[in-house]
């Protein structure tokens, strides 16, 4: 990737990812965490979950210290995040809503917004 994609993939982040790392670890522990998301290849863990880690990885690394595999995952929660919140989520409940779980597990907060 390129410096330039690099800037506006970790600008687009910043803006996708709206809660601290904390908040996202201390989520990642509750059943509505580990309740949403598919599984792949028979693991335990949803896709949302694993990316949950890895964003607090990352949102914990100095930008100087930011790897290419850092930046491809940054992308993916971006645009995880935007077709996300494009479906729309449920007309009631949304604080309670798996939509709202799925989200957070992408770092992503729509009652932050």
């Amino acid at each position: 990737m390129m410096a330039d994609d690099h800037e506006q993939i970790y600008a687009d982040f910043k803006e996708a990812v709206n809660m601290a790392p904390a908040e996202l670890e201390k989520f990642l522990e509750t059943d509505e965490s580990q309740e949403v998301g598919q599984k792949k290849n028979g693991s335990d863990e949803s896709v949302g979950h694993d990316s949950g880690r890895k964003i607090v990885a990352i949102k914990r690394k100095k930008k100087a210290d930011l790897t290419d595999d850092d930046y491809a995952h940054m992308k993916k929660v971006v645009g995880y995040v935007h077709r996300h919140l494009k479906q729309g989520g449920p007309d009631k409940d949304v604080e309670h809503s798996p939509w709202r779980y799925s989200l957070m597990n992408w770092g992503h907060d729509p009652l932050k917004d």
